[in-house]
């Protein structure tokens, strides 16, 4: 088969390196709206090639959406030139708006896919070969896609070495904005508190392993972010107002002085490891 990645940086450069090791692929072709990320992607050895759009859409057998979630949007809606059989696979980190967006024409093709993995940074040189070796990927709303689809996607995913859930696009939503989409949100807080009151020296000096590990998910892309926090909008501010109602509770035992409760309410969060 030939495989066609859109987007060529941490996940679809990711990916190129991981189907290099699928003995069903034969070739990898890429596409990238950043010519520069084209290059890089080839150098790198993510892909075997570089071509535009069109050629992409009729020469892949499967295709890996590998872009901004919006991107994502934009591409499904222009794929008019893909091989019947084809199946396309979107790597998006939110899945109710994607799916709805599908065009009926192409709906069996669409295998709506999130993979529970990545890193904060981004560009092909992020790529990593074992980036989804033994990480979950969440496959959504199965039965709408055809099942030459869901065959080909459930294969490749195992071939790289993923493991697979179903479950249903809104669902998925949900869950994931309190479990990814809401720790990104934390970070970009965190960060932008300790900017305002704190010089870059004294962050230097103080910033330890506890703030690094905090503020990690701060360097993520905001273009990328900013469009999931936009389509998962309504469950992100949910679980907002969860986080805020727990950072309420500690508010108020630090300044009421109630130590005990306080080591009480730290205890119980640390019931979260027994599951992890």
């Amino acid at each position: 088969m030939t495989a066609g990645i859109v987007g060529l940086g941490l996940m679809g450069g990711s990916l190129g390196l991981a189907l290099r090791g699928v003995p069903e692929i034969d070739r990898i072709l890429g596409h990238d709206h950043n010519p520069d990320h084209g290059e890089e992607a080839l150098k790198l050895g993510l892909v075997d090639e570089v071509v535009d759009w069109e050629r992409l859409q009729q020469e892949s057998d499967v295709i890996f959406l590998a872009v901004p979630v919006e991107g994502i949007i934009k591409a499904l809606q222009n794929l008019t030139a893909i091989k019947p059989a084809c199946t396309v696979i979107d790597l998006g980190s939110t899945k109710a708006k994607i799916v709805e967006s599908i065009p009926p024409a192409i709906r069996k093709n669409v295998v709506a896919a999130h993979p529970m993995t990545g890193t904060e940074k981004f560009g092909p040189s992020a790529a990593l070969p074992n980036l989804y070796r033994d990480k979950i990927v969440v496959l959504c709303d199965l039965e709408q896609s055809g099942e030459l689809q869901r065959e080909t996607a459930r294969a490749l995913f195992r071939a790289i070495g993923m493991k697979i859930v179903t479950m249903d696009a809104r669902e998925h939503d949900r869950h994931a904005a309190y479990i990814s989409h809401l720790p990104h949100a934390i970070s970009y807080a965190l960060a932008n508190a300790v900017m305002s009151q704190e010089d870059a020296k004294n962050i230097v000096i103080l910033a330890a392993g506890g703030f690094r590990d905090m503020s990690r998910l701060a360097k993520s892309s905001p273009l990328m972010w900013e469009d999931v926090f936009k389509q998962n909008r309504d469950n992100l501010l949910e679980a907002m107002d969860c986080f805020e109602e727990e950072l309420r509770v500690c508010r108020a035992l630090v300044k009421g002085e109630k130590w005990e409760e306080l080591r009480d309410w730290m205890e119980s969060a640390q019931k979260l490891y027994d599951i992890l």
